[in-house]
């Protein structure tokens, strides 16, 4: 499969597109969910052109699972969850859905259940808040 330099992450990596960022470096951009699975359900994406882990640079596969790994600390800190998940999907049958390398950073509660992703979207305040909560601890 052939990058698609038009797809909706590429988009928010070039401002055409909203997003409520939680944290950005020189090599990557991390944001809320829109649709989130669960609160604090948060994303993080490389810079740079690649449509799933085989076919993104390993230097900035590095530099997303780094930023995936601090964001996670700070959302750990913020909201306490009773745990935190970290999933990365590669082509459709695996659950993929949009052509761009990302990491999902989903905090687990004991009791609440994972909604189903693209059907219930968040609260736009909510989601404006949360992610200013997060990025106040990076």
């Amino acid at each position: 499969m052939a990058y698609d330099p038009d797809n909706i992450f590429a988009k928010i990596i070039r401002g055409e597109l909203p997003s409520f960022k939680v944290y950005e470096d020189d090599h990557t951009f991390s944001f809320m969910d829109i649709f989130p699975q669960t609160r604090g359900h948060t994303l993080v994406i490389p810079k740079t052109a690649g449509e799933d882990l085989f076919g993104t640079e390993e230097k900035d596969v590095q530099a997303a699972i780094r930023t995936t790994r601090k964001v996670a600390a700070a959302i750990d800190k913020v909201l306490q969850p009773d745990g935190i998940r970290i999933a990365q999907f590669n082509r459709a049958p695996a659950g993929q859905t949009v052509y761009h390398l990302h990491f999902h950073i989903l905090p687990v509660f004991e009791g609440v259940d994972f909604r189903h992703h693209n059907t219930e979207q968040a609260d736009m305040d909510e989601l404006k808040e949360l992610a200013a909560k997060i990025a106040a601890e990076l």
